[in-house]
């Protein structure tokens, strides 16, 4: 059993929408915060420090933010909070043991790839829940648009249980505007989510209706979970730890335009779709499930990073077609699926 320090410090590594807003709220309740952060954004914080932007204020910082893991004296009482895209995990992990050691690390992120990575090299993982309707598209600048509960983090051991710990961490984030309770199955609640995420790929790329599309990815999630013999948690248990989230107008910003995924599209940044999607294409690879359209879903993602393309830029008309070309998935696999693009 490891001991902590009561009074953590968290280091949020990765200060997007997320982490961001997450850094934001627990500085703002007394909490020591460092963030680590890159490029324009990183500056911006820097120099001008970090603003969040509710329902109810505008505030800002003087957040102590670095660019690197290294450039942070680590103490004893860290604890590092994981909030960057799943691309960029296995490269974060590295610099951060090769600064911190053998630090704790809560993986605040979609999808469920993050926390075995994490694991190869950390003693004491974390895995967590987000449930936070939030948005970054200005460098200094989060915009949390729930209140007054800013959103949902459950927390829990990987791959199960629970400690003093992350007791201590979920406390932290009930008194900073969150609800947080830890949960010893956390990855339950995990692949849980992951169902509503194989949808983010679809609201970024697709214009007009995705009804098929819908349907497609969440049968083919439903049968990879089946042949996997993966527990996740019911809607209604989902539904129940998100019923305080109240999405209300931010002045400016009166609409929130996108998901997480839909941002990083606006923002011509990589996307994630490798470890949502992707997940369940591997699953299916190693059960033998198809998946053809979360593969097809995983190439657009591609190509449209690639290409640099815009929300929005495709149809769910263009995206369905692609499922029967060469190397997306072929006409035997959609037949013996569990849908069809007749009756969907």
């Amino acid at each position: 059993m490891h001991s902590y320090t009561p009074t953590v410090r968290y280091v949020i590594y990765g200060a997007g929408a997320i982490g961001g807003t997450t850094g934001a709220k627990l500085a703002q309740h007394g909490r020591e915060v460092v963030l680590i952060a890159r490029g324009k954004h990183l500056e911006a914080c820097q120099a001008d420090g970090l603003t969040l932007r509710t329902p109810e204020e505008t505030i800002t910082q003087r957040i102590p933010a670095f660019g690197h893991p290294s450039d942070i004296d680590w103490r004893q009482d860290d604890v590092a909070i994981l909030a960057m895209k799943s691309q960029d995990t296995a490269a974060a992990l590295v610099a951060l043991r090769d600064a911190a050691g053998d630090v704790p690390v809560v993986c605040a992120q979609n999808g469920v790839a993050n926390e075995r990575m994490a694991a190869r090299r950390f003693s004491r993982v974390y895995g967590m829940v987000v449930w936070m309707p939030a948005t970054h598209l200005q460098p200094g600048e989060v915009i949390a648009h729930s209140s007054p509960v800013t959103g949902t983090l459950d927390a829990g051991r990987y791959p199960e249980g629970a400690d003093d710990l992350i007791e201590a961490v979920a406390a932290d984030l009930r008194e900073s505007a969150f609800e947080s309770r830890p949960n010893e199955r956390i990855m339950r609640l995990k692949y849980a989510k992951l169902l509503s995420n194989l949808l983010n790929i679809v609201q970024a790329l697709c214009s007009g209706s995705a009804g098929d599309i819908v349907r497609a990815v969440r049968e083919e999630a439903a049968a990879v979970y089946a042949a996997a013999g993966i527990d996740y948690a019911a809607s209604d248990e989902l539904a129940g730890r998100t019923s305080a989230i109240t999405v209300k107008p931010v002045p400016g910003f009166e609409e929130r335009l996108g998901g997480s995924t839909w941002q990083s599209l606006s923002r011509g940044g990589s996307l994630e779709t490798d470890y949502l999607n992707g997940e369940i294409a591997l699953l299916g690879a190693l059960h033998g499930v198809p998946t053809p359209v979360n593969r097809m879903l995983q190439q657009a993602a591609a190509e449209a990073a690639r290409t640099r393309a815009g929300p929005g830029s495709y149809t769910a008309e263009q995206l369905l077609a692609r499922v029967e070309e060469p190397g997306a998935g072929s006409k035997t696999a959609l037949e013996h699926g569990t849908w069809n693009l007749e009756h969907g």
